[in-house]
């Protein structure tokens, strides 16, 4: 029997069709969404019938009969005959097997537990990878935020830390398909434009790009750092305290930990440290004679009026000439402070010039005498034309003797008297004479100028913007011929004033920072006004000869150009920028310094060796602001190649832009004649401002080539050159100028300490 029908009977699991089906009939494994059997499925009667059916048959018949075998009404949906791909959590864990069924297998639905089923090995890794990836690029942004704050020690750990990691990239080598955050692969990427890119070894450095939208110092902890107060990126001080700060980090690194980071009050060369001296016992009615007063007049109109125009120089003359020809004349008392100013900074400039008048007081004397008259006493006032011209005035007068955190304060308060009286606004009213607009216009032009020189100074935010300016430029004719009828169609009629100055300045600023050379509607162009006006400016144009009004204008305008590289590249906004926006953004600036110099007439095109032209003043002044504007413009460029590793790849436009930025630091060292001449230095240059581009070029140079020239190559022996020459001039103007002796030190000093190898000595003796 066995042999026959296989297994014993005895083994067959039980059937309900052999039981009790009132009883057996069980329907608590039912579960929603698996098909239920219905009561009227199972007839009892019907299925017994069939199966007696079964026995009466013949045994011959039997041996061989295919009996149906019904399905077990237990719960036994989970066994399955195959293997499944996967098994689900409990089934792996209990070792039972599993059917497979999603999202439920019947095994669990049986037992009535949660069914899961886990990731394969593959799949688990890669979520693995990308749990991974998430969590470096979180703690990419934590780190860029929180960077800025860091203080030394803390950075340069940071620092060394992502050196090591990049050193090793374990991450690049277990599935290049895989996306690896940036922040391994290529740190300079990120935190605050590169601020992790710095792989030499340096120590903690500021935002590359040049901005500054952190201080690291109290700059209320003594008298000293409070005289130098905050000084921005586009400062030479800032670019020279950070390449002491940088070497001193170098040479110290393995020796011995510095204690406290020096304050860039040790790199500051003026005297904002030092007092003011007013004297006590003064006369306030006092005035020179007239001889020495008219040298004195004629010394500021030649000197310091062509670039500055504060105040007007016919009404000026007139008044003065009245004042000294009928002593009965009483003008008003500001008119008086003006007067002293005048004389306070030519004398300045006199002493300066080794050109001392004779039977003539110190130029602390006519100060002492402004200050004491009006300009000591700002606020009880309230503003007025005068009263801006007066804070223009002492305002330069400090910036000539090294108080320039004084200066560009006073250039602040002078640019508000302005504001408040509507200076920055064109004017169109009818109650004041052509001849008063313009002249009002350029005493805006001139603090403006004022202005952007104390900021570029100071490395602090220009104090005028453009969308808030309307004032047109000032034509570039001289006062005396305001009232030529051609001219004076240029000043009032504006149509015309816009045409004329698009023939001479392709630039958004033609006619203002903001009102550019307006299109006009074809209404316009055919109307007889329009061509009327077209006329008059090609009239004008062509008998327009050079003269210190269109150098004036010229300068304005480079002047424009440089306020808007300061905002592009030094703003704290521009932190938000990547460094490729900041690398695409310096060569449009240079390019557009290049059209600048391109559209400068023959006159004044400095570019030419002529040392006998008759515009050489203007030249040289002109000359000096190219170059400074383009080493503001470059000088980011400098810091990135220094913050980068020597394996980067030449070539790049960082590296060509800060080629470019040592070489025009070259050109302004080489408008320097190659002996110190103070008859050129105060009759030619802009003395006002010679040492901060002095400075300016030099300290390139002296990051070039103490951080990238090998010595012994033809570069480093050029740049030696230059820069010795710097410094004889710097000792040449030391024995009249404390500034000038004070950034001679700090240079000589950083020489003798960093620069031996090229040459250079440690005697700082003057």
């Amino acid at each position: 029997m066995s042999e026959n029908f296989g297994t014993p009977y005895s083994e067959y699991p039980e059937y309900p069709e052999y039981r009790n089906l009132e009883t057996e009939v069980n329907y608590d494994w039912a579960v929603p969404g698996y098909p239920q059997p219905s009561p009227f499925e199972f007839n009892a009667n019907r299925d017994v019938h069939d199966i007696h059916e079964i026995h009466d048959l013949p045994s011959s018949d039997r041996v061989n009969a295919k009996v149906a075998i019904p399905r077990n009404a237990q719960p036994s949906s989970w066994t399955s005959s195959g293997r499944v791909s996967r098994a689900c959590e409990n089934c792996r864990e209990q070792k039972a097997k599993c059917s497979g069924h999603r999202p439920t297998c019947h095994r669990c639905l049986d037992s009535r537990v949660p069914c899961s089923y886990g990731d394969r090995k593959k799949e688990k890794m890669v979520k693995q990878l990308n749990d991974l990836t998430t969590r470096v690029e979180t703690f990419d942004a934590l780190l860029r935020g929180i960077y800025p704050k860091l203080d030394a020690s803390l950075a340069q750990q940071v620092d060394q830390t992502l050196r090591e990691l990049n050193a090793r990239t374990p991450l690049t080598q277990v599935n290049p398909s895989t996306p690896i955050p940036a922040f391994f692969t290529n740190p300079s990427t990120h935190i605050n434009q590169s601020v992790l890119s710095s792989l030499a070894d340096a120590g903690p450095t500021s935002i590359p790009s040049g901005t500054v939208d952190y201080t690291e110092e109290d700059f209320d902890r003594d008298e000293k750092v409070q005289a130098t107060g905050f000084v921005g990126e586009h400062s030479e001080m800032a670019w020279l305290y950070r390449l002491k700060r940088d070497l001193d980090h170098k040479c110290l690194k393995g020796i011995k930990e510095t204690t406290e980071r020096p304050s860039i009050s040790s790199v500051n060369y003026f005297q904002d440290d030092s007092e003011i001296l007013f004297l006590d016992d003064i006369d306030l009615a006092c005035r020179p004679p007239q001889q020495i007063a008219n040298r004195l007049v004629e010394t500021y109109f030649h000197i310091v009026h062509p670039t500055f125009p504060i105040i007007g120089k016919a009404i000026f003359l007139n008044q003065y000439r009245s004042f000294y020809a009928n002593p009965n004349v009483r003008p008003g008392k500001r008119w008086i402070v003006v007067l002293n100013l005048v004389f306070a900074i030519a004398t300045r400039h006199s002493f300066l010039a080794d050109q001392p008048q004779p039977n003539c007081d110190d130029h602390q004397t006519y100060f002492t005498r402004a200050w004491k008259l009006n300009v000591g006493s700002v606020l009880p006032h309230p503003p007025d034309l005068q009263q801006a011209q007066v804070e223009g005035l002492a305002a330069f007068y400090l910036l000539s003797v090294g108080q320039v955190n004084r200066s560009w304060r006073f250039i602040g308060i002078a640019i508000r008297s302005a504001v408040a009286m509507g200076l920055n606004i064109r004017s169109e009213s009818e109650s004041i004479a052509h001849f008063s607009k313009e002249l009002r216009y350029r005493v805006w032009w001139a603090l403006f100028m004022l202005d952007i020189v104390l900021c570029e100074m100071t490395g602090r935010p220009p104090g005028t913007r453009d969308i808030f300016c309307s004032t047109p430029l000032p034509v570039p004719f001289p006062e005396e011929d305001f009232w030529d009828r051609r001219v004076a169609q240029v000043i009032t009629d504006q149509r015309t004033r816009n045409a004329f100055f698009a023939s001479l300045i392709s630039d958004s600023t033609a006619a203002s920072p903001k009102e550019s050379t307006a299109q006009s509607t074809p209404e316009q162009h055919g109307s007889g006004k329009g061509k009327q006006g077209e006329r008059a400016s090609q009239v004008g144009a062509g008998n327009l000869t050079p003269n210190s009004s269109l150098y004036f204008l010229y300068a304005v305008d480079l002047a424009h150009l440089l306020r808007e590289a300061i905002n592009t590249l030094y703003a704290p906004t521009a932190t938000r920028q990547s460094w490729h926006d900041i690398e695409t953004a310096i060569p449009t600036l240079n390019n557009h310094a290049d059209n600048w110099l391109s559209r400068l007439p023959a006159e004044f095109d400095f570019t030419t060796l002529d040392t006998t032209h008759q515009f050489l003043q203007q030249r040289a002044r002109l000359a000096f602001r190219f170059y400074a504007t383009k080493l503001i413009i470059l000088q980011p460029c400098i810091r990135r190649v220094f913050q980068q590793s020597e394996a980067s790849s030449p070539g790049t436009v960082c590296d060509q832009m800060a080629a470019l930025c040592v070489q025009m630091a070259g050109k302004m060292s080489e408008l320097l004649p190659e002996e110190p001449d103070s008859t050129w230095l105060y009759g030619v240059a802009p003395w006002w401002c010679i040492l901060h581009n002095i400075m300016q070029s030099t300290t390139i140079l002296l990051t070039e080539l103490l951080t990238r020239t090998h010595v012994g190559t033809a570069k480093a022996v050029d740049i030696t050159n230059k820069i010795n020459k710097a410094t004889r001039w710097l000792k040449e103007m030391s024995a009249k100028d404390l500034s000038s002796k004070r950034a001679w030190l700090v240079c000589m000093d950083l020489l003798s300490r960093h620069g031996s190898k090229f040459g250079f000595g440690v005697d700082t003796e003057l």
